[in-house]
């Protein structure tokens, strides 16, 4: 659902762009005074720009549907829209919105769609895409700015105002996050060193000058690649709490790949094994992803990573 859903908003987007809307009008500096905190003017602005993403669905969206799933996303809870009618609710929903734009086929039938339905599913987007500053919104002002969005006329602040509120709030939210990172950078980092000053003490576990811990599952007989080849192996990632954050078993298929174009840990590591091994490594967060993390938000900053490869062949 999320693919399905996040092709959606940008889908959305994109028409709003090709069909144009017109700016609301403000509404006058007394009513615009009942925003006087900044927590209630950030939640205005940004239920202000959802309202313009989706601008183009917001003839088919129930306002209560779409406000009961974003409180639903806010509270971890799955969908209120079924996997299963995602498909035929989004299509029907495409379709209107091209229609409008005067973008559908010649002749082509505009289907009904289930107003409440379609609520759901951008609720589900919104509410999930909210999720990491849901702290900083206060979830009715929210509503507000979308509604006066969608009505175009009456909103509380001009652009001036929202332009400058957006610029502070991205400043300050960006600081949090590198605050965040870095504190569980350190915390990673500790829990790496810990866990690797004990592993090395098994039997069987090999460490490097560079600090990567291996050993071997299974011996191989053939060539050894070097850090310029490419070649094709079978691995799975996990965390040190045991979490696969990749895994080529999963997908089916080996991959290939260079191995100066890996990290650290994966060009040092591979280099050493014979085609046919299979060996595991421990790889601490600098030969990992350092401090940036990586995985698509899976890998934490300064993670030490394990991981379980075999080298099938040296492609080249």
């Amino acid at each position: 659902m999320n693919v399905f859903a996040r092709g959606l908003a940008a889908m959305l987007t994109a028409v709003i762009v090709v069909a144009g809307a017109a700016a609301p009008t403000v509404a006058s500096a007394q009513a615009a005074s009942a925003l006087d905190t900044e927590r209630a003017r950030v939640s205005y602005m940004v239920g202000h720009d959802v309202a313009r993403s989706i601008e183009a669905a917001g003839p088919d969206i129930d306002l209560a549907a779409f406000e009961s799933a974003i409180r639903n996303a806010f509270a971890g809870g799955e969908p209120l829209i079924a996997e299963s009618e995602v498909p035929a609710v989004g299509e029907a929903l495409m379709m209107r919105i091209a229609s409008r734009a005067g973008r559908a086929p010649a002749n082509a039938k505009v289907p009904d769609v289930d107003r409440r339905k379609v609520g759901h599913l951008v609720g589900a987007d919104v509410g999930r895409s909210l999720v990491p500053i849901k702290d900083e919104l206060e979830l009715p002002v929210l509503l507000q700015g979308v509604r006066a969005t969608f009505a175009g006329t009456g909103l509380l602040m001009d652009e001036a105002a929202m332009s400058a509120t957006r610029a502070a709030f991205g400043e300050r939210v960006r600081g949090q996050m590198l605050e965040r990172a870095r504190a569980e950078g350190e915390t990673n980092r500790a829990k790496g060193a810990e866990f690797l000053a004990a592993n090395k003490q098994n039997k069987g576990v090999f460490t490097t000058p560079s600090g990567l811990q291996y050993s071997v599952l299974r011996q191989g007989s053939g060539p050894r690649p070097t850090a310029n080849s490419r070649v094709r192996v079978n691995y799975e990632g996990r965390l040190l709490d045991g979490t696969v954050f990749d895994s080529s078993y999963a997908r089916g298929e080996a991959t290939e790949f260079g191995l100066g174009q890996v990290i650290a840990g994966w060009t040092e590591g591979v280099a050493m094994m014979p085609v046919g091994a299979k060996y595991r490594f421990w790889i601490p967060g600098d030969l990992a992803y350092g401090a940036k993390g990586g995985g698509d938000g899976k890998i934490g900053p300064n993670a030490t990573l394990v991981f379980d490869v075999e080298l099938q062949a040296i492609v080249q």
